[in-house]
């Protein structure tokens, strides 16, 4: 819609997980850094939490971009499970096998199987579980019984699980899980100066170099978002709307202030 008029190439602020857009600010790269450690080096499991919207399904789908796909087999569970056995077969079914077996018995064995014909092939499995919606703790337990899943000297799967920080606490309530959990990342909002980093990061990105907010108006998105990239998304998508609409040459406060005002409700 205002792509042309900005000089676009694509939309710089869609809230989707593309990870061509991924920033990563100091704080995200540490992150970033020990959790590809962790997936890549089969050390079992794994932990992503941060408050809604700071990027955690983004990072996570760049974690699986860096990973060899001749060498790497992806099991990504992003549909809640109500019981143990429903995930245990959703898994089975992301590991390609969608043949129907019953019990509980029966589908562990036959995951076992094919992480064993995995690593015979050479190829290493990553299961990542986008795990804010666990509430059955039978399905904690399931988890860590992945982990066990193990040669003498390699895991046949790693596990990395991701969801918002009660998750965190919820693995507390359940040890057996929570000490295989090799490596914790946690995802903050972001700080004002690395929302300016943050915002021309996506519009270069997206194709343009030339400035299109001022830094005031940045101040106030990022204020408005509490820099939430989320929420800061969704603010700038709606600014170069207007912009567009109006004609405008860049976005400044006047105009970022005026936006503000109208998501609050306040005329």
């Amino acid at each position: 819609m205002y792509e042309a008029y900005w000089g676009l190439q694509e939309k710089p602020f869609e809230n989707t997980p593309d990870p061509k857009f991924f920033y990563e600010s100091a704080d995200v790269s540490e992150v970033y850094t020990r959790l590809l450690y962790t997936i890549k080096s089969n050390h079992g499991a794994a932990l992503l939490t941060g408050d809604s919207g700071c990027g955690k399904t983004l990072l996570s789908r760049t974690l699986l971009r860096e990973l060899d796909s001749d060498h790497t087999e992806i099991a990504l569970l992003n549909t809640p499970s109500q019981t143990a056995e429903e995930f245990l077969r959703e898994v089975l079914y992301q590991l390609g096998d969608d043949q129907p077996i019953e019990g509980r018995s029966q589908i562990i064995h036959r995951i076992h199987e094919i992480l064993y014909e995995y690593y015979e092939a050479g190829k290493g499995t990553v299961v990542v579980e986008e795990g804010q919606h666990i509430e059955d703790p039978a399905i904690l337990e399931e988890i860590r019984l992945l982990t066990n899943f193990q040669l003498n000297d390699a895991f046949l799967v790693t596990v990395l699980l991701v969801g918002h920080l009660p998750l965190a606490e919820r693995l507390r309530k359940h040890p057996p899980m929570d000490q295989r959990i090799a490596t914790r990342g946690w995802l903050k909002p972001l700080q004002i100066e690395e929302t300016h980093e943050y915002v021309a990061h996506r519009l270069t990105v997206a194709g343009r170099e030339e400035q299109t907010f001022t830094e005031e108006a940045i101040d106030l998105a990022h204020d408005f978002a509490m820099g939430v990239p989320r929420r800061i998304n969704n603010i700038c998508d709606i600014a170069l709307v207007v912009g567009f609409s109006r004609e405008l040459d860049s976005i400044d406060g006047d105009w970022m202030r005026r936006l503000i005002q109208s998501e609050r409700g306040e005329g």
